[in-house]
């Protein structure tokens, strides 16, 4: 009984340590998601022509292949981020942190997957090429289903750790909702799928806010931390 009072102190520091952690990885899996689909592969894949997409490639394969690497980077990142919050949510979610772990391990792995194709684009000529961005479209949007039941498996989990209100649970909570409506869209309804994209604007700000509360918990110090230092 002595030791009770005192074993919750050296914890403070530990979880802010990991919510610092959680915060840069979480920053560098939006940076190089954005960047290598919405940005590098954007500028160089031109649905429904895939001669087009074939000269571009052919014109800058470093591009090509920076998108990939920031692809590899953000999946190592998503892994490292699965054992954080598995760390940091286990006490308060015992069932559910594994489960949002896991969840997030499947999606890793079906992305990683789905990236083989692009790996053989430089090198395939259009027909087939554009087979193979079909394909990595098709692992994408497998394994954002398995994210869009993480990101509701994570909303429950805040709430339960009592740290972050209502608004960012719900917040992600919605963004699960977005992430398996346009996967499924985009798998069995395609005509209805580019109504889907505006959307996706509701998981960047909920998923940015909690990158940037995760950052800003982990540098923040207590006062009395402070005055000592």
């Amino acid at each position: 009984m002595p030791l009770a009072p005192s074993s919750p102190r050296p914890a403070a520091p530990v979880s802010r340590a990991l919510c610092a952690v959680a915060g840069g990885l979480y920053l560098v899996i939006i940076l190089c998601g954005v960047w290598s689909e919405g940005v590098a592969r954007a500028a160089l894949v031109t649905p429904g022509a895939p001669e087009v997409t074939a000269r571009a490639i052919a014109g800058a394969p470093m591009l090509w292949k920076l998108a990939i690497g920031a692809d590899l980077v953000m999946l190592l990142a998503d892994v490292a981020i699965a054992a954080v919050f598995l760390r940091l949510f286990a006490a308060a979610s015992p069932l559910l942190a594994p489960l949002a772990f896991a969840l997030r391990l499947v999606q890793a792995a079906l992305i990683g997957a789905a990236l083989l194709p692009l790996t053989l684009a430089p090198s395939l000529p259009p027909v087939i090429l554009e087979h193979a961005i079909a394909l990595h479209r098709l692992g994408y949007d497998l394994g954002l289903i398995f994210f869009a039941v993480n990101c509701v498996v994570m909303a429950v989990m805040l709430v339960r750790a009592g740290l972050f209100g209502r608004v960012l649970p719900l917040a992600l909570a919605a963004s699960g909702a977005v992430y398996m409506a346009g996967s499924l869209t985009a798998l069995f309804a395609p005509d209805l799928n580019a109504a889907m994209q505006p959307a996706y604007a509701l998981p960047l700000l909920a998923e940015s806010g909690f990158c940037l509360w995760l950052m800003a918990r982990g540098l923040h110090r207590p006062r009395a931390a402070r005055s000592t230092g």
